[in-house]
């Protein structure tokens, strides 16, 4: 009997054995069937603060909710904020890499330096930059990034020349121009050889003011002053965003300088404003993140190039540094604030 009894045992723990290599060989998809579903998860690399980048944050919800991906049910958001400190985005960003979501989402090009240095598998969406991702090696080339990042991409130089122009069409007696620039910024001299030229054909003299942290704007502009500029541009960074941008329209103001800076420059109190449109470029950052959780390679999806500016005047800002803005200016303008 305890012959039989030890047969029928090992019988027992042959097939027992045999449906456990069974499962290993399973198909792929039944054995995660079988296993708790990870939730897809995407991280949000922020240098500001999250209140200062809430319309940037919302526009790619949207944007996400429009692809069926809803924070909560079947998708989970990391947000991680530098808060003006940029010396944490490594720290953060390794943080998000170190989590294994999804895909990291840049806000702005420091936020895209640190991620790169951070990971060169997670897939990384940068939804709008000015600077030119080739020449900083983030991208092989526009049509074929070939690494581990994608997204939009804007014309900066040309952008910044074509606010010289705008700034010398206004204000048709200006010589000497201030540029407002961060020097931390890999973009600034490619962007500034292009101005130059842009200046010397507009037959201006430009200098750059250095800004690279938020403590630094009032001796920015108090030098500006000294140096008797007639006017100011205001290079694209992520510190002369949406966060600053009420603190530099009230120095300009103060100053009473013709100053001309993105979109958000003017809808924050600022004389003109000239540049992207944000909430659409954000909007279309959850296209790429789209297509990345549904299987597509960075490497693969081409980067693209926005096409639409808006033009914004703000005739209670002029008119509060006495300016009278042209009729051939004004008649340009996607938006007049009056």
């Amino acid at each position: 009997m305890r012959q039989q009894r030890d047969a029928q045992g090992g019988i027992g723990r042959r097939r027992a054995l045999s449906l456990a290599l069974l499962s290993c060989v399973a198909p792929r998809h039944v054995c995660a069937q079988q296993r708790p579903a990870r939730p897809t998860r995407i991280g949000l690399l922020i240098p500001e603060t999250v209140v200062d980048q809430a319309g940037r944050i919302e526009a790619l919800r949207a944007g996400l909710a429009q692809r069926k991906w809803v924070e909560g049910s079947n998708l989970v958001v990391e947000i991680r904020a530098a808060e003006g400190v940029y010396d944490r985005l490594p720290a953060l960003a390794a943080e998000l890499a170190g989590l294994e979501v999804d895909v990291i989402v840049a806000f702005g090009i420091k936020s895209l330096t640190a991620a790169r240095r951070a990971t060169t598998t997670v897939p990384i969406v940068i939804p709008a930059t000015s600077s030119d991702l080739v020449a900083l090696g983030f991208v092989d080339s526009l049509a074929r990034p070939g690494k581990n990042v994608t997204g939009s991409t804007t014309f900066g130089p040309e952008i910044m020349a074509k606010r010289l122009e705008l700034l010398k069409e206004t204000a048709p007696t200006s010589k000497r121009v201030a540029v407002l620039v961060n020097p931390a910024n890999a973009s600034f001299g490619p962007t500034f050889e292009v101005m130059t030229a842009a200046a010397k054909s507009l037959k201006l003299s430009i200098e750059p003011f250095e800004v690279g942290e938020r403590n630094e704007f009032q001796a920015a502009f108090a030098a500006m002053a000294k140096a008797r500029v007639d006017g100011l541009v205001i290079q694209d960074d992520t510190i002369f965003g949406e966060a600053n941008a009420d603190e530099m329209a009230a120095l300009a103001t103060q100053r009473r300088l013709l100053a001309v800076g993105g979109r958000e420059f003017a809808d924050a109190g600022g004389a003109i404003g000239f540049g992207r449109t944000d909430a659409e470029l954000y909007r279309r950052g959850a296209y790429f993140i789209d297509r990345i959780l549904n299987g597509a390679k960075p490497a693969d999806l081409p980067v693209e190039q926005a096409t639409r500016f808006e033009m914004v005047i703000n005739l209670r800002a002029a008119g509060a540094i006495g300016l009278k803005v042209p009729q051939s200016v004004l008649l340009r303008a996607d938006r007049v604030i009056r």
